[in-house]
């Protein structure tokens, strides 16, 4: 090798070391910011904690229900016939014997007069019968008629008697008949409106279609279903303390809280097993007319003596395989998994009946985002808080939803 060839190899040595040097200057920062960064920890998961809330309740349990009319009845034709005249305003307000419809009463009343002729025929016969009668026993003392020819008579007098009895009969059917061509509302109450209208020929029966419906206004049930333990808490024979006014409040689906009182007017008499149930009934008052019959009631059931609870929002309750629980912060600010029984709602929070205290701080807010065990940031909040971070029902801008889309469209380049 000359001394040409050597210098070069010397000169490509060089080039590689400071190559290297260069790589391992640039590498070495960024190893040792990774290896500082995995040995950092991760920020603990910020929560919002609130403090469960300990006061003095009367205890109340909600039910859903459906209003029902106490008299509801479908009003069917009696006689056949043709509708002549349609008496009430459909929705309107009826009492008891305010007539509804008229069927043409022409051929009933036409019935009436061929049976009291026939009554009075009969009466006639009878009459005479009897008039017979009489003259044969005087015959029969002086040996004037055989005793057979006077037993006739006698047949022929009770025979007429009971053809009396019989024209009479049919009389009262034929009135009866023709007062059924005048239909009178049987209760007081609301009516609805004429399914039949005049012109329109009918048939008697039950099978017949129902002309309308008439259902009572004041007073009206409340039927709703009840759990197995609230039916022994509160409507079971002596739960009350043998109590039968036990208090009932009720509130329809567009009003706050339950502004309408009743009472319990009956249990069923037992409990369904497959449901886990039993039907019962209350009464209000309905003067106004408000509580239509079908419409959805909220009814609030209970009472009582007034005793201690805890309570906390149903924001914080999380599930668990069937079981309900809560995540209660100690003073590290670490979580712990509580199992909890729950009661009802009292003014918009729930009932804690087990499984916390008052004033032990849990997780409102950031549920989904722990576990127990886990170290948190807690914020304090109001158990009644609402958090900012939940999503609230909008109703949508439409003009602002349609440049919106338009903004969102590709361009055609």
């Amino acid at each position: 090798m000359n001394h040409k060839s050597r210098r070069t190899l010397i000169a490509f040595a060089i080039v590689a070391i400071l190559g290297a040097g260069v790589a391992t200057s640039i590498l070495r920062p960024w190893h040792g910011g990774e290896a500082q960064a995995a040995n950092t920890p991760p920020p603990a998961p910020a929560v919002e904690v609130a403090s469960a809330v300990g006061q003095t309740i009367t205890e109340w349990d909600e039910f859903s229900g459906r209003i029902e009319a106490v008299d509801r009845v479908e009003i069917r034709p009696r006689v056949s016939g043709t509708i002549e005249t349609v008496h009430f305003r459909e929705g309107s307000i009826v009492k008891k014997g305010d007539p509804l419809f008229t069927i043409d009463p022409r051929p009933y009343a036409a019935e009436v007069a061929k049976a009291e002729a026939a009554v009075a025929a009969a009466q006639v016969r009878a009459s005479l019968a009897q008039t017979e009668k009489a003259r044969a026993q005087r015959l029969l003392d002086d040996n004037a008629i055989s005793k057979r020819e006077f037993d006739e008579r006698i047949n022929t007098a009770s025979v007429s008697s009971a053809d009396v009895r019989g024209a009479q009969a049919a009389l009262e059917v034929a009135k009866l008949n023709l007062s059924y061509t005048r239909i009178v509302a049987p209760v007081s109450g609301k009516v609805s409106r004429a399914e039949i209208t005049v012109g329109n020929l009918v048939a008697a029966g039950a099978s017949s279609p129902a002309l309308t419906t008439v259902v009572s206004v004041s007073p009206v049930y409340a039927s709703f279903d009840v759990d197995e333990q609230s039916y022994l808490r509160y409507t079971a024979p002596g739960a009350t303390g043998g109590k039968n006014d036990l208090p009932v409040f009720l509130g329809l689906a567009n009003e706050d809280g339950n502004p309408h009182q009743g009472k319990i007017h009956s249990v069923d008499n037992r409990l369904d097993t497959r449901s886990g149930t039993i039907r019962v009934r209350a009464i209000f008052d309905n003067a106004d007319g408000r509580l239509l019959p079908g419409l959805y009631a909220k009814v609030k059931l209970g009472g009582g003596t007034p005793h201690p609870a805890v309570l906390i929002n149903d924001r914080a309750i999380g599930t668990d395989q069937g079981k309900k629980f809560v995540l209660v912060v100690d003073k590290a600010n670490k979580l712990a998994y509580r199992e909890v029984d729950l009661g009802p709602t009292f003014e918009g929070l729930r009932v804690i009946r087990k499984g916390l205290q008052p004033g032990e701080n849990i997780v409102v807010n950031g549920l989904m985002r722990v576990r127990p065990g886990d170290t948190v940031a807690p914020k304090s909040v109001s158990m009644a808080y609402r958090s900012e971070l939940e999503p609230r029902a909008t109703t949508p801008d439409r003009k602002q939803a349609a440049d919106d889309a338009k903004a969102e469209k590709p361009k055609v380049s």
